[in-house]
């Protein structure tokens, strides 16, 4: 139930690891690339929602970093900060992850009555234009000798400043998901 003049806003929930994606590569004939690493399982996980505004079509990117994993107590506080940035009624589109549906986000939705929210599918990655920003991060870090959580933090920060400057790349995501075309 799409309303008129409403944020349509799509969100989804990441991690990422110090220890960095492999990705094919180009090395000379008989000598294998190397790729060193810091053999650490420490993370930073992420959560991001990309909004389409109704009436200017326009993208935006809101992204935050933790170092735990998310509870619905901080996925209710993202939305919060989230639906300070957006005026009117926003239908926001995710997962059916159980944090999703905690109580936080319960009291969050009854305390504000713009906010729609909807559920994917049962496991449907590809309709969430999100995961194709988590991807485009994780070819941003791949072959990456990070030393800490720090060092990825920051990483994490300048790709999103990137993306968050670009309207086509945003548009690019919602267009690369499987969802029906746009009117854009």
């Amino acid at each position: 139930m799409q309303r008129l003049g409403a944020h349509l806003v799509f969100l989804d929930e990441s991690g990422f690891l110090l220890i960095p994606t492999r990705r094919r590569t180009w090395g000379p004939e008989g000598h294998p690339t190397i790729l060193r690493y810091n053999y650490k399982h420490d993370r930073l996980w992420a959560i991001a929602a990309l909004s389409v505004s109704a009436l200017r079509k326009r993208m935006g990117l809101y992204m935050r970093f933790q170092q735990d994993n998310f509870t619905a107590l901080d996925v209710a506080n993202f939305l919060g900060l989230l639906l300070g940035h957006l005026r009117g009624e926003v239908l926001l589109l995710w997962d059916n992850r159980r944090i999703n549906r905690g109580p936080a986000v319960r009291q969050l939705q009854a305390a504000f009555p713009r906010l729609h929210l909807e559920c994917f599918p049962g496991y449907a990655p590809e309709l969430n234009p999100v995961e194709c920003i988590w991807a485009d991060l994780d070819g941003r870090l791949a072959k990456s000798l990070l030393r800490g959580r720090e060092e990825l933090r920051n990483r994490l920060h300048a790709s999103k400043r990137r993306l968050s400057r670009t309207q086509q790349k945003l548009r690019s995501f919602v267009l690369a998901s499987e969802l029906p075309s746009p009117p854009w």
